[in-house]
């Protein structure tokens, strides 16, 4: 028998009397799958997915307790008329030998969606540093209802199956607001000093504690350094530490987060642009101040053996992850059982926080099944009548179709052009911060090993050689090409003057060192991939300008990212150009770019201009499609082929048109 690989990871522990199978925790996500306050089937999977996979502590979602907060999307726990949606949860999760905790939250003066929250309560009269919104400023007696509130809604939970709670007091929430000198002016005996300041919280937890007794968890999530000047930086973290600590009997773990609703809040949710598990040597200081008490690792961990070296090295008792838990339910159970290769590894490109935010529900670029019924040990029934389905292209929609279609038992002829798979998302990869794409085609290539596809990599198709592979029907995930902009002449285009985005990046990838001069980077696109480039640029180049038509970038990534995208930019010297658009190239013999400025029709030279790229809207690449149907084929354009589309509208189509053949 092989010996355990994560010997700490899957070691059993206990938190306030509560015995947990393991040490892998899943971090509180927003899902968006809550109706009504009450549980849906897609929550449900979601908790037993997650639970069955081998996850032996599961936070929910922020959970509605208080008057100031009954949100229909978040579960009900406010009256006794909840317990019913509420005991189905914790069944779920317990039942299979997890832990499950209810998150005690309040987002007071703290908005990231678009707009301000006017039913917003606060510490002080101040706005949020995001969203600019002024909150109510709570009374005393509103404090305390509120306690009361939150320890009855605890008590309901506890009835209800669950094992306890976890107080999110970071990410700038209300909780933090309190602890925060920085949006906490009161002068009352919940401001002032840190004693003050902590009073709330403190309060809080002593009613939970006096509510639901023992054995109960309750675990705290606090501020580490959030970024904001005069806020808390970490030796405020690390008094507030201190002072809970006083009374660590009436806890049982402790947590760190970073960043607030603040131009910090990309610090929440840190990328491949940055160091990997980047707070852990700040969670290893704070701890200090109790270093009996439970702690837990959280940010930018990946990777089982990230979380092993973070439990033994003496940083943490447990592990949070968040987005890895979304992209793969079972990495817990294929982690434990050593089956590390076919994890769906997340790719931190922070896709799920957009679609809780501006979308309708909780969504991942690499798991196309979020919120499915056993989604945790997923396989696809399969076909009655298997057929040959030749899939032209190597991009990730093709892939995904490929090794969907391949596990339902049809045979699978895979074409691609290039000699790798990956398609533009393999470009990407190599772009800076784009690395953990490469889990995407990666999981998807070799998915489609182990279910027997045919891969012909390094063949440009053709009609005719499709044909000759007798198809049943054809996946065309041909891609797209970036449109040339009207005022590039067709002869800078014929020769490669003025090339495109991809182009660009193909080029720029297979240099080094830096020149003189401006490279001007037309931006058109919108997403991350524009921006990678961007940043691969000022490499290379000894100034670089971007400009858009649009009066801002990076319009089409999520908040959370684009702080992160202007942070890198505006500290790389990069010129942002907005509302305006290039004139004409006729400058150019002067080493110059004439901008018009697409309001007042203004024109700005930009200057020592020495290259010019540009990233624009795509067309399909689907030639194929007339002749292959013309010989009577089913054809069945998808991903950028259909229109061009977003990395999760991608791998989500690949998926559901393999299912549908």
């Amino acid at each position: 028998m092989s010996e355990q690989p994560y010997p700490t990871l899957f070691s059993p522990c206990e938190l306030g009397g509560v015995p947990l199978r393991n040490r892998l925790a899943h971090a509180s996500i927003v899902t968006r799958f809550v109706k009504d306050g009450e549980a849906t089937e897609a929550l449900l999977n979601y908790y037993r997915s997650r639970a069955r996979g081998g996850t032996g502590l599961i936070v929910t979602e922020p959970i509605a307790m208080t008057a100031w907060n009954r949100v229909p999307t978040r579960l009900r726990a406010w009256d006794d008329g909840a317990l019913d949606s509420l005991q189905r949860c914790a069944d779920v999760v317990e039942n299979e030998g997890t832990r499950l905790l209810g998150q005690v939250q309040d987002s007071g003066r703290g908005r990231h969606a678009v707009g301000r929250n006017d039913g917003a309560v606060g510490a002080s009269a101040l706005p949020d540093d995001l969203s600019w919104t002024v909150p109510r400023v709570l009374s005393v007696d509103d404090i305390r209802r509120m306690i009361d509130d939150w320890a009855d809604g605890c008590r309901r939970l506890k009835a209800a199956g669950f094992s306890g709670v976890e107080i999110s007091a970071g990410h700038g929430h209300l909780f933090h607001q309190f602890l925060s000198p920085w949006s906490n002016r009161r002068e009352d005996a919940y401001g002032g000093d840190l004693e003050g300041r902590t009073r709330f919280l403190r309060e809080l937890v002593e009613a939970i504690r006096a509510a639901c007794g023992r054995p109960f968890i309750i675990g705290l999530k606090l501020p580490g350094d959030d970024g904001v000047p005069g806020s808390i930086d970490l030796a405020g973290a690390h008094a507030i530490s201190a002072r809970l600590a006083q009374e660590a009997d009436r806890f049982d773990y402790w947590t760190w987060a970073w960043g607030a609703h603040a131009n910090s809040l990309y610090r929440h949710l840190p990328d491949a642009h940055g160091e990997r598990h980047p707070y852990l040597d700040a969670i290893r200081e704070l701890r200090q101040a109790a270093p009996a008490m439970a702690s837990g690792a959280i940010g930018y961990l990946t990777d089982p053996n990230e979380c092993e070296t973070a439990l033994s090295d003496g940083t943490a008792d447990l592990v949070f992850l968040g987005r890895p838990l979304i992209t793969d339910p079972a990495f817990g159970r294929k982690a434990e059982s050593g089956r590390e290769a076919s994890i769906r590894y997340c790719v931190s490109c922070n896709t799920c926080w957009r679609t809780i935010i501006e979308g309708t529900r909780l969504e991942c670029d690499n798991n196309p099944r979020v919120g499915s019924a056993d989604e945790d040990d997923w396989q696809p029934v399969q076909v009655r009548r298997p057929r040959h389905v030749v899939v032209v292209g190597g991009g990730i929609a093709g892939l995904e179709a490929a090794h969907t279609a391949a596990r339902r038992g049809h045979r699978v002829t895979l074409v691609g052009a290039s000699e790798e798979p990956g398609g533009k998302t393999r470009l990407h990869a190599e772009l800076p911060g784009g690395e953990n794409l490469s889990s995407i085609y990666d999981y998807q290539y070799l998915a489609g090993r182990r279910a027997g596809v045919d891969y012909r990599l390094g063949e440009a198709a053709t009609a005719d050689s499709v044909l000759a592979l007798a198809p049943d029907a054809v996946l065309l995930a041909t891609g797209a090409t970036a449109a040339p902009p009207a005022w590039v002449p067709a002869e800078y285009l014929e020769i490669g003057a003025v090339p495109d985005a991809r182009a660009m990046a193909r080029d720029m990838l297979g240099r080094s060192g830096r020149e003189p001069g401006r490279v001007v980077l037309f931006d058109q696109d919108h997403t991350e991939m524009t921006y990678a480039l961007a940043e691969l640029l000022t490499a290379r180049f000894e100034a670089v300008s971007i400009v858009t038509p649009r009066e801002r970038i990076a319009s089409d990534v999520s908040l959370i990212n684009r702080q992160g995208i202007y942070q890198r930019l505006y500290a790389r010297g990069v010129q942002l150009v907005t509302s305006c658009t290039p004139r004409d190239l006729d400058a150019l013999e002067e080493a110059a770019l004439d901008v018009v400025n697409v309001y007042s029709g203004a024109v700005t030279r930009l200057p020592d201009v020495v290259a010019v790229t540009y990233a624009t809207s795509r067309v399909p690449d689907n030639v194929l499609a007339a002749p292959l149907a013309a010989a009577g084929i089913e054809v069945i354009p998808i991903g950028d082929c259909r229109a061009p589309r977003t990395v999760l509208a991608a791998t989500r189509e690949g998926y559901e048109v393999a299912l549908a053949l």
